[in-house]
């Protein structure tokens, strides 16, 4: 009897062992996805070089909310707008767009700058694009299990509008576009206007390196507040 138990005690260690070696692996599995997706999400291609200020705000960033950014276009007053006007600059980290298309459903504040808090709040637009209504690449991108989930069903000739306090600027998108986060042709600066959207490649596990995005020509610019100078004109 006590043989039996002998040679059965290295069987027990053994099991053990492996049912150990099994928990910790299950563990570590558990824990690793949640991350691998956050690192994801977090690690969308952004080229913001402003660094933020440690005074005041949560980690140095004031967020601006901005509920009184007009959303819908009456066609007819619309029409009358100027094509040209006066352009009002954000501050970092502050609501001053709201971008839409109906097509994909997408309707998402847009804040000037990129942080975590920003990406938890909608769409960041990087610092070194221009801003919205300059002549240039405006690059805006989002987290794409959130406000970007519905991005590529923006199909070729569909409209995107980026409403702001200032005026309405309509664009069509052109072109469905896949890059790797270390090509910057689609985010680099232009010397016309363009609209860039992107956000990561949705991936159930580990990290995406490639991002997918659509590409916008702008159709039309409308102010409400003519440049100095145009009044009357």
């Amino acid at each position: 009897m006590a043989n039996n138990k002998k040679k059965a005690f290295p069987v027990y260690l053994v099991t053990g062992l492996l049912l150990l070696v099994l928990c910790t692996a299950v563990s570590v599995a558990a824990l690793t996805v949640p991350y691998e997706r956050a690192k994801t999400y977090l690690n969308i291609l952004f080229m913001d070089d402003k660094k933020l200020t440690p005074s005041t705000g949560v980690n140095g960033l004031v967020i601006v909310e901005n509920e009184d950014i007009p959303t819908e276009t009456q066609s007819a007053a619309a029409a009358e707008l100027p094509s040209e006007g006066e352009i009002v600059r954000p501050a970092f980290g502050e609501q001053y767009a709201v971008l839409k298309c109906e097509a994909a459903g997408i309707n998402v504040p847009v804040y000037w700058g990129s942080s975590a808090e920003l990406l938890e709040r909608g769409a960041c637009q990087t610092t070194s694009s221009v801003v919205i209504g300059e002549t240039g690449n405006v690059v805006i991108d989002a987290h794409v299990n959130t406000f970007f989930a519905d991005l590529t069903k923006i199909a070729p000739g569909d409209e995107v509008v980026l409403f702001t306090e200032y005026g309405i600027f309509t664009y069509t998108a052109t072109e469905q576009v896949k890059f790797e986060n270390t090509d910057k042709r689609y985010v680099n600066t232009t010397d016309f206007d363009r609209l860039t959207l992107y956000t990561c490649e949705a991936q159930v596990l580990g990290t995406s390196t490639t991002r997918v995005g659509v590409l916008c020509d702008l159709t039309k610019k409308q102010f409400y507040t003519a440049a100095a100078g145009e009044e009357g004109a």
